[in-house]
This record gives structure tokens, C-alpha cells and sequence, in this order.
């Protein structure tokens, strides 16, 4: 590892090798959760309100509601195993 480091100016700098190797748990959760049969009523709701929605010229409907069912469930599922993947 030590040969993959790049000091500057007393700063020390990964290497783009290991930048493009780190990849964030939280994001692959909720990948993960959203698509899962966790989450799939709510991702449902959601996708028949934007058709809906974007079927309509003028609409004041807004599929906020949807988003934020889905998002809860998206965290509530991810906050389940987040931590134990952190070191």
C-alpha cells in the first residue's frame, strides 16, 4: 500500500487506483433496498403517480407524497444494516 501513496507537501494523497476501489455502503444499500420486495409497493405507488402525472398537461398534482413513502422505506431498510458495514 505503501508504494501506492503519493506524498506532497507533508499531504498524503490516495492513489486514483484505490479512489476507484472505495465504494460508499450506503449507496449499494439503497440500491439495493429500492429495488427490493421491501420497498416494492411503495416504488410502485410511485411509478403509477409519475405516469399519471406525466400523462397530464395541466396538472397541479405532485407525487411528493409517493416520494417521501418510498424514501422512508429506502432508510428505514438501509438503517437496518448500515452501521454493521462501517468500520
Amino acid at each position: 500500500m505503501a508504494d501506492k501513496v503519493m506524498a506532497n507537501k507533508g499531504v498524503v494523497y490516495a492513489s486514483e487506483e484505490e479512489e476507484q476501489d472505495l465504494v460508499d455502503p450506503q449507496v449499494t444499500l439503497r440500491e439495493e433496498c429500492g429495488s427490493g420486495h421491501h420497498c416494492q409497493g411503495f416504488d410502485q405507488k410511485l411509478k403509477e403517480c409519475n405516469d399519471r402525472v406525466s400523462g397530464r398537461t395541466k396538472t397541479a398534482e405532485t407525487c411528493m407524497e409517493e416520494v417521501i413513502d418510498f424514501m422512508h422505506c429506502v432508510d428505514h431498510c438501509v438503517s437496518q444494516t448500515l452501521f454493521n458495514k462501517l468500520k
